[in-house]
């Protein structure tokens, strides 16, 4: 399992443009992926846009990004790129 903490720059937060590109990004990895809320431990499928959108994920507050299989470190890295880039 591989896994990063990113803290959210948008000060719009996750908002749903750039959470459905994400979502985007991620399903097309095999791995399972799971998104968490540092603050209050709330978790989501990292594949599934209603869901992220669901944890309300503002700006500055630090999320988990969590990858287990058999692309996990090709995952986490995607993830990275994208929110550096994007969030």
């Amino acid at each position: 399992m591989k896994e990063f903490s990113y803290t959210i720059k948008d000060p719009l937060g996750i908002h749903a443009r750039p959470a459905g590109l994400f979502i985007k990004k991620l399903v097309a990895f095999k791995s399972a992926i799971t998104i968490s809320r540092e603050d209050n431990g709330a978790t989501c499928d990292g594949k599934g846009l209603l869901a992220l959108m669901k944890l309300k994920v503002k700006q500055n507050d630090t999320i988990v990004i969590k990858a287990e299989g058999e692309d996990e470190a090709a995952t986490i890295e995607a993830a990275q790129a994208y929110l550096s880039a994007y969030l």
